[in-house]
């Protein structure tokens, strides 16, 4: 009796298959396949050296093009045909879409993990994975639908130009290091996390596909599963700063380090690779027995990476940089050609009367006379004015100095604002987990194009009760007279809720209703301004925002309940 489930239901039975863990290498085109693999069993064999192969699996279903999975997904195109699976490109003819689906036999050794392995990450739910879409076993095959990404580019193909700018390499770390942690805490690992499996978006935004389903397909399993992404992490980064793998055998199509020298830094495999990003490789590749130049602890979890992270100076993007227009030519036209027949050699064409000089003629001159004697008629006329203007100016000073003089006594209370620099920041966790802890500087860099994000919600605009607020702690140097703020946000629509509280540190240890409040404001708009009513001298300024507007989907973030942050300025 055929079995049918979607994506979204939970996994009661693993069929006692071990949990998925990994050593990763290539991709089974989760997305853009950038490279096709056809009947690539022997290169796989070559590649992948964890044995996971069988000799005895299942043969892949023969499929063609055109055939339709439940009345509604048609194959296009096979990307990779291997070790008793296919996968292919195909076309969603109920919503209009294309998606990848990889195909299996039901009798396969291995179907039961994957099914498996594809509904766990399905009910993950993080928008920094590739997301499987629908997991069936229907009349004697097992397979699962997940997202394409046409207009993303694997790492793999990214490299093949040489390696990536600085910047890039910091988010490429960054980003896929938080993607993971997220993924470690609900129990899941990706265990082929290769350049293949990471892909760039058309918004600059990474993201990872195979979550767990890659390493099921393959059978592939590791005692530390979180070791072993963090490993490949590491790998993805010094390959993203020396376009080399960090390893003697080729691979995904960069050269291995020469035999017999070991694993060295990647500053010293090539020039001009950032200090801070190098030593982080090789902390992350401890498992190799890597060792950073500094005395810093290797990172074994990806929380380790994600805390390394964070600790490193931020690393700016590259300034834009602006090509100067092409000097302007006239055109043949204008050099008045247009239309001319060309001259025959040996023929002199006669040149055409020259015109005289403009205002040469008795008429000319007279509208020169003319012109001049109005000018300056016109000077004397405002000098005279700008005279009487600054005299009438005086008498007017002179009568208020008096004025003010008799009334000094009263005195006056209202003194300018100035602007208050921001010295640090840290995110404020009240209960559950962090929004986005390493951009928190972003909101203070002086850069309107660069934000801090909180996640997004299916249930607002208030976040109560499932969470009190999100929001971000500020360390202003000094306790200082806090009057004012100005909040750039990203999203309008509804409403954002936003409130200031002075508190004792960048980690507060008491709860916010023990705070004093310095004010707060509603708006719909993309700008919140508060005005305290009275100034409060504090040194740390608690940013908390209580409810979130609905907004649409936005990169690889979904529709919902969110608010990101551009700019934070006080003023006291």
């Amino acid at each position: 009796m055929a079995e049918r489930s979607t994506a979204a239901v939970d996994v009661a039975d693993n069929s006692g298959d071990e949990p998925l863990t990994a050593q990763a290498e290539q991709t089974t085109a989760d997305g853009v396949a950038q490279t096709r693999e056809r009947d690539t069993a022997a290169n796989e064999d070559a590649e992948d050296t964890d044995g996971s192969t069988s000799p005895g699996s299942s043969a892949p279903p023969e499929l063609h093009s055109g055939h339709k999975l439940a009345r509604r997904y048609r194959l296009e195109e096979c990307v990779t045909r291997l070790d008793g699976f296919s996968s292919w490109r195909a076309v969603d003819e109920k919503l209009r879409r294309a998606v990848g689906v990889h195909l299996l036999p039901a009798d396969h050794p291995r179907a039961r993990s994957v099914l498996a392995a594809a509904r766990s990450s399905a009910l993950l739910g993080d928008p920094r994975f590739v997301q499987v879409l629908d997991a069936v076993e229907e009349n004697d095959l097992v397979y699962v639908v997940h997202e394409w990404l046409p207009d993303a580019t694997e790492l793999t193909a990214l490299l093949a130009s040489g390696p990536l700018e600085v910047h890039e390499a910091y988010q490429l770390v960054n980003q896929v290091s938080q993607a993971m942690a997220a993924a470690h805490r609900e129990g899941l690992a990706h265990l082929r996390l290769t350049p293949s499996a990471v892909l760039r978006t058309s918004t600059g935004q990474w993201r990872i596909r195979g979550l767990a389903v890659n390493a099921a397909l393959r059978g592939i399993t590791s005692d530390t599963p979180q070791r072993t992404d963090t490993e490949a992490i590491g790998a993805l980064l010094y390959a993203a700063l020396t376009q080399r793998w960090p390893y003697e055998d080729d691979a995904y199509g960069l050269s291995g380090l020469p035999k017999d020298i070991g694993l060295i830094a990647p500053d010293q495999v090539r020039a001009g690779v950032h200090r801070g990003l190098s030593e982080l490789a090789m902390r992350a590749l401890v498992n190799e027995g890597a060792t950073a130049s500094r005395q810093d602890p290797p990172c074994t979890t990806t929380e380790d990476l994600v805390k390394a992270v964070g600790e490193m100076p931020r690393i700016r993007p590259p300034e834009p940089v602006f090509t100067a227009p092409a000097e302007y030519q006239r055109t043949t036209y204008q050099q008045g050609t247009y239309g001319r027949q060309a001259a025959r050699p040996g023929v002199a064409r006669p040149m055409p009367p020259v015109p005289p000089p403009p205002l040469q003629s008795r008429t000319g001159k007279a509208l020169k006379w003319a012109v001049s004697a109005l000018l300056i008629v016109a000077l004397g006329l405002g000098s005279w004015q700008l005279a009487e203007a600054l005299m009438n100016r005086g008498t007017s000073s002179d009568s208020n100095t008096s004025h003010n003089t008799d009334g000094d006594d009263k005195g006056d209370d209202h003194k300018p604002t100035k602007p208050m620099a921001i010295e640090d920041a840290r995110e404020y966790v009240a209960k559950g987990e962090a929004q986005a802890p390493g951009d928190v500087a972003k909101t203070y860099d002086g850069d309107s194009k660069t934000f801090w994000r909180t996640k997004t919600y299916n249930d607002g605009p208030k976040l109560a009760p499932y969470k009190p607020g999100v929001g971000i702690v500020y360390d202003l140097g000094s306790a200082k007279d806090v009057s004012a703020a100005s909040i750039a946000l990203q999203y309008g629509g509804d409403h954002t809720t936003v409130s200031l509280y002075a508190t004792d540190s960048l980690s507060p240890t008491t709860s916010i209703d023990s705070m004093k409040s310095i004010g707060s404001d509603t708006t719909t708009g993309t700008t919140a301004k508060i005005d305290a009513d009275k100034p409060v001298k504090t040194r740390y300024v608690l940013l908390w925002m209580t409810a979130l507007p609905k907004s649409g989907s936005d990169g690889y973030y979904g529709a919902g309940y969110k608010q990101a942050l551009t700019d934070v300025k006080f003023t006291g």
